[in-house]
């Protein structure tokens, strides 16, 4: 298991990473569509610097961070479309400094955090680790939508371990959210490393288990491509059922990407 430390690193390189895609964009491609419908580059990154915000609030104020889900889950308001339309206001390069200094606090906030700390969030509360390995998956997911609104290819590199472990631990949630039972039969997970090596997330008992590339499984969790333009493979009706409607992130269901949205991977 990673330290905190190391998450925290490799979080930071992987926003400095999608900061270096978008800083060299003109004006006009950050209204490029993206392909989460309705959604532009801009929209992407401001996304990203709404909800560092309200994890430094997790952080450091949680009772009102708290006070706050519980007001928009009572309303019943669309949080999501009121803050991109505030990011919306924004120039481009505007919204970029917005999204540095609020990297930056969270940094802050994630430095001087306790870390046995139980951090409460959207849904269930998440220890540090598990929370900082969120944002990098956010980070990452987000940037592979704003990666494909402008054409842009990414090199996969070992910090998606951290967006893989979100992806297994969040199997349970993937029912949860869609008001299932979760079932009780574990799935195993194989994994190929973007460096060439094995991750294994082995569950005992397991008769059902999911394969293929890091890169792969981590499209998949965080719904960017579908499962069938993937080169992850199942083994076993509980690994394909839980393919299908696998979600990583906090929120209700999304609708995911289309089959034949995209080349086939690998």
């Amino acid at each position: 298991m990673a330290s905190v430390e190391d998450i925290r690193a490799d979080m930071v390189a992987e926003q400095e990473d999608l900061d270096a895609l978008v800083a060299g964009l003109d004006e006009s491609d950050w209204a490029r569509p993206t392909p989460a419908e309705g959604w532009s580059v801009g929209d992407q990154i401001g996304h990203l610097a709404y909800f560092d915000a309200a994890a430094v609030r997790a952080l450091t104020t949680p009772a009102r961070f708290r006070a706050e889900v519980e007001a928009v889950v009572t309303q019943g308001t669309d949080f999501t479309e009121h803050h991109l339309d505030e990011h919306r206001a924004m120039s481009s390069r505007d919204l970029l400094h917005s999204w540095r200094r609020g990297r930056q606090d969270l940094l802050r906030a994630v430095v001087a955090a306790d870390p046995g700390v139980r951090v409460p969030w959207y849904g269930p509360p998440m220890s540090l680790a598990s929370f900082v390995s969120a944002r990098l998956m956010e980070a990452w997911a987000h940037g592979q939508d704003v990666a494909d609104g402008v054409g842009a290819v990414r090199a996969p590199t070992d910090r998606l371990r951290h967006v893989a472990h979100v992806g297994v631990r969040s199997r349970p949630f993937s029912y949860t959210v869609r008001g299932r039972q979760p079932p009780p039969e574990p799935v195993s997970v194989e994994l190929v490393a973007p460096s060439g090596g094995r991750w294994d997330w082995d569950a005992e008992g397991s008769v059902a288990v999911v394969k293929g590339s890091a890169l792969g499984f981590c499209l998949v969790v965080t719904q960017r491509r579908h499962l069938d333009d993937t080169d992850v493979v199942t083994e076993g009706p509980r690994a394909r059922e839980w393919m299908e409607i696998a979600q990583a992130f906090a929120g209700p269901p999304g609708p995911g990407r289309r089959p034949g949205q995209f080349a086939p991977l690998g």
